[in-house]
């Protein structure tokens, strides 16, 4: 079905047709589904405690897409356990771009006075050791999970479901097959089945159970007051091979080694440094831009930001020029490969890539072989060279040096000289591995996003062009950290952009221990088990009706609104008082808005990530006028490391007047 953009009927419709899929879909026997998961369930058992695992979580990482668009209707969650209500997912291969309706209430609200704004602001970028959730003593060591943890769950669940066997978990349960999350992003599937559902409920595929949350309440008891009751799961299992045990994927004992060495880079002095660099890599962006317009071409804007964040990356953190505006690095093209070789193996039913010779016998193991050498080559060779060169170990030097002043300002730097002797190779090529990954993906999403749905509501993008305006004048100057403290409306627009499109969609956890959660929106107390595979669905969550007001509305200025539901029990509300940085994060929401995770394992460059994404927008907004190229609704969506979409943001730009 085609739509036009700012069509206001395009959530009806989708509610609709999610209804009707739900109402109609196939009834999958017991018998039929019990047998088809027989064979898995063996192979496991006979080889690892996570294959059925591995077959099913992680397909929501990196998919290509399929479409089910989501009922905008309120639904209660369900108190009962159902039994034998098997439902499948919809696989279409394509999943639409939701089209951003037209906010209601476009009025400019009252202006906060500069100087409480700026002393606000002044706070954003933190100092290490403010603002970080507490970690437990030395001798602190998390659960183990061990193969009877995982045999007797399974068991456990198989009784339940297809036996008489009481629940211990207490949740409603949602039966469904293996293929329905290999067909595409599951973040997509999962949100009728809130809708129906509620906060909590359980998705069964035989002996193989996950627990979906949606409910602020109890993902702030999961991320905030139990993070160490969890670990990453299977997400770790596939990550490895490309980020080794880098601060993502890492077990409980790395990560938090990792994180006390890592946290101090991410300080003011080097933050304030990089505004500047995020300015320099942007104008490479504009320069390019300019010969578009010139031209008339049509560009995709997709791949314009996804070049600038990978530039600012290598430089920021390994003091290396990709030169991707301008041309295409072979240790990029290596990066994508290997994410793909991810996607693949999320997705496939047997590790035939773990047998002996398979990188020599199979093409394209071979491949992803020879792109982890040619990107472990680059790596080493940036850590060899920043080991040449002698610096100081003492970290309240490092951290009031004057970066304009330092040959080499880069985080490799930094690393090297703070750990001295003690630093290896692997640590460090796990850790940057890690930051060229994440650092780059999630910039280069919110910057696609945010204007895709900004080009759809003229009104909105000249009101952030007017505030853009009313900042530089006819200057056409980088941005300084004086300027991000004004561009309050470019900053929303990030915001908003991370509501509606959140990098990444899910996060995965694994219960190390039982864990009972709090009700919630619900009114039954539901209970993690031991073992079990938890999906956070952060899509979910920023789309909920019950923590958002016109939640598919792309409406920046409702983070300068007030939004309390007493039906959402112990929640808070969504306070703009208590915002006191860069971005309305999870304090100010109650965990309803978790845009960078939350809790102790949140992720350690927000602060960068946000000051990059506001330059790069407010400098392409103060310079062009942009035209979608193609129906919103065909941009369609797909699965990498982030949400990307289907094929580009094909858009035509022109100079402003």
């Amino acid at each position: 079905m085609r739509t036009n953009a700012g069509d206001r009927g395009v959530a009806a419709l989708a509610a609709r047709a999610c209804d009707e899929c739900l109402d109609k879909r196939e009834q999958h026997s017991i018998r039929q589904t019990s047998a088809y998961l027989g064979t898995a369930l063996c192979r496991a058992l006979a080889t690892t405690t996570t294959m059925v695992t591995t077959m099913t979580t992680t397909t929501m990482m990196m998919t290509s897409a399929s479409s089910l668009k989501a009922p905008t209707k309120r639904a209660s969650a369900h108190t009962t356990k159902t039994r034998g209500v098997a439902v499948r997912f919809s696989t279409r291969r394509s999943a639409p771009a939701r089209v951003c309706g037209a906010s209601s209430n476009l009025r400019r609200e009252t202006r906060v006075a500069r100087s409480k704004e700026c002393s606000t602001i002044a706070r954003a970028v933190r100092e290490p050791g403010t603002d970080e959730e507490a970690l437990p003593d030395d001798d602190f060591k998390p659960s183990e999970l061990k193969f009877q943890d995982i045999v007797s769950l399974w068991v456990t669940q198989i009784l339940q479901t297809y036996g008489d066997k009481e629940s211990k978990d207490n949740a409603p349960v949602c039966e469904g097959v293996i293929d329905d999350l290999v067909g595409g992003p599951i973040f997509l599937a999962l949100y009728p089945y809130f809708r129906r559902y509620g906060g909590v409920f359980k998705l069964a595929f035989g002996p193989k159970v996950f627990m979906v949350l949606s409910d602020p309440v109890i993902v702030r008891e999961v991320l905030k007051e139990k993070p160490f009751s969890f670990d990453k799961g299977v997400l770790a299992e596939i990550l490895e091979p490309i980020m080794g045990q880098g601060l993502i994927p890492a077990p409980y004992a790395v990560w938090k080694n990792r994180r006390r060495q890592l946290v101090p880079g991410f300080h003011k002095a080097w933050l304030d440094h990089m505004v500047g660099l995020f300015g320099h890599c942007s104008n490479e962006l504009i320069r390019n831009l300019d010969k578009v317009a010139a031209a008339g071409e049509v560009v995709d804007m997709e791949e314009r930001f996804c070049s600038v964040s990978l530039d600012i990356i290598g430089l920021a953190v390994f003091n290396y020029d990709f030169g991707s505006v301008t041309k295409e690095s072979p240790i990029i093209r290596a990066v994508y490969n290997c994410l793909q070789e991810a996607a693949h193996r999320s997705t496939f039913y047997v590790p035939y890539w773990n047998l002996p010779f398979a990188d020599v016998v199979v093409p394209r193991q071979r491949e992803f072989k020879e792109n982890m050498g040619i990107i472990n080559e680059t790596l080493n060779g940036l850590i060899k060279k920043a080991q040449q060169f002698e610096g100081t170990e003492d970290l309240e030097e490092l951290q009031n040096r004057d970066y304009s002043n330092v040959k080499d300002p880069s985080l490799l730097r930094f690393l090297v000289d703070i750990r001295g002797a003690d630093v290896t190779d692997a640590q460090l090529r796990d850790d940057l591995m890690t930051m060229l990954i994440a650092g780059h993906e999630t910039t280069a999403a919110v910057l696609t996003w945010g204007l895709f749905c900004l080009v759809q509501q003229p009104e909105l993008m000249k009101r952030i062009q007017a505030d853009i305006d009313e900042v530089f004048g006819d200057d056409d100057r980088t941005p300084t950290y004086d300027d991000i403290q004004k561009l309050e409306s470019v900053r929303l627009c990030i915001a908003e952009a991370l509501r509606l499109y959140p990098e990444p969609p899910i996060l995965i956890r694994r219960c190390l221990e039982d864990v009972t959660l709090p009700k919630g929106a619900g009114d039954v107390e539901v209970t993690l088990i031991k073992g079990m595979d938890i999906f956070i669905s952060v899509w979910n969550l920023h789309r909920s009706p019950e923590c958002w007001e016109n939640p598919d509305v792309f409406d920046p200025f409702r983070f300068k609104r007030p939004f309390t539901n007493p039906g959402v029990k112990d929640w808070a509300g969504y306070n703009p008082e208590l915002i006191n940085g860069l971005y309305p994060n999870e304090i100010a929401s109650d965990y309803a808005f978790i845009p960078f995770g939350a809790g102790a394992r949140k992720c350690i460059g927000d602060q960068f990530a946000m000051l990059e994404a506001t330059i790069a927008m407010a400098m392409v907004l103060r310079r062009y006028d942009f035209e979608l190229a193609k129906d919103p609704a065909n941009v369609g969506m797909t699965m990498g490391a982030t949400i990307h979409t289907a094929e580009g943001l094909p858009m035509r730009v022109k100079l402003r007047k």
